[in-house]
């Protein structure tokens, strides 16, 4: 979100009708459920599958991994392309559980706006608050989804006033709610002056649309009790008054935020804030690199990789990279330059992510994410150019805040074990230190969650049942300063040494005791809680 300025040249039809956002939310406010209906909506799937129903059929779309697929949860990032009216909408679903939030963050450097889910009954709760900051230091355009009103749902006003308090941002209703819990009919879009009736009986169909003439248009009586009737009419007059209206601008500065009120699990709303995203969301933005900033409009391709995921197929042994492209128009074949490595790469097999299913990217433009197989030339934060040398800045890596050692239940399958954790460091899943002094790795994580989910995949994907240990050290640090000074400091701390997979020299710690005594005792180190990857 950097250059805004009004002197920007138009962009081309095919990137102008692109929309690359991400969904936010805490745990269970259904971000995945409005994801399964952004998807039925725009025709790539036929039937939205139950996130907890049984039966192979009906699993979530989006959600490939078997343990996301046992517990109903969303545990890494995935792409999904599809096609809204005239637009092509770009769409990351992201891991709502905060102890896979360092995926989530990076997943946010590759998009132009965000949708932030809340659940109706709940308001804001911690881990929306903490997604929200991430988007605010981006600045963000934001997008907000009232979920759930056809359960017992809190005054609006009340979720209003929250959302402006807690997260410091103007909101402004697209829609307003009628009734809400058992008595909740549908929506009175303030937009568009439409009557949005819900459908109880088909959840996969879209809501009836009666055009009105303002809130004194009889035909509202027919479809709405008086009493609520009434009340609509006094809430509506008092928001108008009170809240402030749309400004397109605002909303793409970051500053305010549309609020649409629905249920996503009744396909009931989804439609509205879909055509919100095609009106308000900004179209690809510029990214920023190290040389020079990156426009969507230049003719030569650029992209980076803001995710790896490993073993997508468990058949094959495949590692894909998840690559948002910054500028140009992209053809199957096309050579690249690797800038990391400076190597020519052909990129021959591009795949684009239609819900759950792969087809091969013939072209793809500024705004897209595609997938490309690679086995293992290709990490988080590269950037693939047509020959320039650029770097896409602003991919952080974060300190971890658990640390567990790690060994294989088979002694003899060390080696195999060593390989799966680089495999594992590569992807952005954990992070992997060697230790200076003794055998063994050290692994780091930002949740306990995640420990589970590594030991479930080893074993799953590599054939080797592995232990975590509870570990002396409880946090690690990047060592940085100039080179003699570097050496001499880790010479004399050899036992809280490690190298993280990237080479890099990292500080094991094992109280905020030993973070200060270094900052007395080598003012000519400094030790960082975030690196920026790949540097």
């Amino acid at each position: 979100m950097l250059d805004t300025a009004p002197n920007r040249p138009d962009l081309p039809a095919e990137i102008a009708r692109r929309r690359t956002f991400a969904i936010i939310s805490h745990p269970d406010a259904g971000k995945t459920t409005l994801t399964e209906k952004f998807l039925l909506f725009g025709g790539a799937i036929q039937m939205a599958g139950q996130v907890r129903a049984k039966g192979e059929a009906r699993r979530t779309r989006s959600d490939f991994m078997q343990m996301e697929k046992d517990r109903g949860i969303s545990v890494s990032a995935s792409a999904m392309s599809f096609d809204f009216k005239t637009f092509r909408f770009n769409l990351v679903d992201t891991p709502g559980h905060s102890d896979f939030s360092e995926d989530t963050y990076r997943t946010l450097t590759a998009v132009d706006a965000a949708i932030m889910v809340i659940d109706g009954a709940k308001g804001v709760e911690s881990q929306t608050q903490k997604l929200f900051e991430v988007c605010r230091m981006r600045d963000l355009p934001i997008l907000t989804f009232c979920n759930k009103m056809d359960r017992e749902a809190r005054d609006t006003f009340e979720i209003i006033d929250e959302i402006q308090e807690m997260l410091a941002i103007h909101v402004t209703p697209a829609s307003w709610p009628i009734g809400q819990g058992r008595d909740f009919l549908g929506c009175y879009d303030m937009l568009n002056d439409r009557l949005e009736l819900m459908d109880r009986a088909d959840r996969n169909r879209v809501a009836e649309t009666i055009e009105i003439k303002g809130l004194n248009d009889p035909l509202l009586a027919e479809h709405i009790p008086a009493d609520l009737l009434a009340q609509l009419r006094d809430e509506v007059e008092m928001a108008r008054e009170l809240l402030p209206t749309l400004d397109p601008a605002a909303v793409l500065e970051g500053h305010m935020t549309p609020i649409w009120f629905g249920s996503a699990i009744n396909s009931f709303g989804v439609k509205e804030l879909m055509e919100g995203i095609a009106t308000y969301g900004p179209e690809p933005q510029p990214q920023s690199a190290d040389s020079r900033q990156i426009s969507p409009e230049e003719t030569k391709v650029s992209g980076f990789v803001f995710k790896v995921q490993a073993n997508m197929d468990p058949k094959h042994r495949d590692r894909v990279a998840f690559m948002r492209l910054a500028s140009g128009h992209f053809k199957r074949g096309m050579k690249l330059t690797h800038v990391r490595s400076k190597k020519p790469m052909t990129v021959s097999a591009p795949v684009l992510f239609l819900a759950s299913d792969r087809e091969l990217a013939e072209e793809a433009w500024a705004g897209d994410i595609i997938g490309i197989p690679n086995h293992g030339q290709l990490r988080i934060g590269d950037t693939l150019t047509e020959g320039e040398m650029l770097r896409v800045t602003g991919i952080p890596s974060f300190a971890p805040e658990l640390l567990q050692s790690v060994r294989a239940t088979d002694p003899m399958k060390g080696k195999h074990l060593e390989k799966a954790l680089m495999q594992f460091a590569e992807e952005g899943a954990a992070k992997v230190f060697k230790p200076a002094i003794g055998s063994g790795f050290v692994v780091g994580v930002v949740g306990a969650l995640q420990f589970e989910v590594l030991a479930s995949r080893i074993e799953m994907e590599y054939g080797i049942p592995v232990r975590f240990e509870p570990s002396q050290f409880t946090s690690a640090r990047w060592v940085d300063g100039d080179r003699q000074a570097v050496e001499k400091f880790t010479d004399s701390n050899k036992q809280h040494i490690a190298h993280d997979h990237d080479g890099d020299i990292v500080y094991l710690t094992r109280l905020q005791w030993d973070i200060d005594r270094i900052e007395r005792d080598h003012p000519e180190v400094t030790l960082k809680a975030t690196k920026e990857m790949m540097v």
